[in-house]
């Protein structure tokens, strides 16, 4: 069964722990990585001393802090960015053909959430960083997945859960996404991202194309870069 082996970020929190639980029930060996147990994942030498995996699951994220501040900004720019870009520079150099990551984002990563720009921010960049890198990785062998979940029962919705409740608004388990998250890392595609919503299964998201250029001889051409 696959994983083997595998790394998860966040592991502490609802969805990494969720994951961790569904891993360990089916035999594989997991390392957790949480800010809880001392592991940054907005280090880049903190990663230099994990060791590479079947499948990494760069889960961790956190919301903004709503204060506007430069330091919330930068905060948030490093667990749910360079949280992910440190995973992938880190371990993808010995990650060996056959394995995967799957990135964590989140519908704001597909569409606009006013109630968080700063948040809605990160989670667009992972959505094409993974993407890109997919590209990138595909030739040894390495797939890159997203899952894009709606809103999580997780302690990251705690303080907004009592309007949640109020306004009757279905939330995800985190059971729920720990299964998508292991179904992206099993598919044999990559640079897909799997919608998560209340009562559906994992759905393939269908990026819309851009128009190419319209030039003779040149239609449907890629910049050879």
């Amino acid at each position: 069964m696959f994983p083997e082996t595998a790394v998860v970020t966040g592991s502490e929190g609802g969805i990494g722990r969720a994951l961790v639980v569904a891993l360990e029930a089916e035999g594989a060996q997991v390392r957790g990585l949480d800010l809880a147990g001392g592991f940054d994942v907005s280090d880049p030498q903190a990663w230099l001393d994990v060791e590479a995996a079947d499948l990494v699951c760069l889960n961790a994220g956190v919301l903004a802090k709503g204060d506007g501040t430069i330091d919330d900004y930068r905060r948030i720019l490093g667990v749910n960015v360079d949280g992910v870009v440190f995973g992938v520079q880190a371990l993808a150099p010995r990650m060996r053909s056959g394995s995967a990551f799957v990135v964590t984002a989140s519908l704001a990563g597909l569409v606009p959430m006013p109630s968080d720009p700063l948040y809605t921010l990160t989670k667009h960049a992972v959505v094409g960083y993974a993407r890109s890198m997919a590209e990138v990785l595909e030739p040894r062998g390495i797939r890159v997945n997203l899952v894009c979940p709606g809103i999580v029962r997780t302690p990251m919705t705690e303080p907004a859960q009592a309007d949640l409740d109020e306004a009757g608004f279905p939330l995800m388990e985190p059971e729920q996404v720990a299964e998508a998250i292991l179904v992206a890392g099993r598919s044999e595609l990559t640079g897909q991202a799997w919608v998560c919503q209340p009562g559906r299964e994992p759905l393939l998201f269908k990026f819309p194309n851009v128009p190419g250029p319209r030039v003779g001889g040149a239609e449907g051409m890629v910049p050879p870069l």
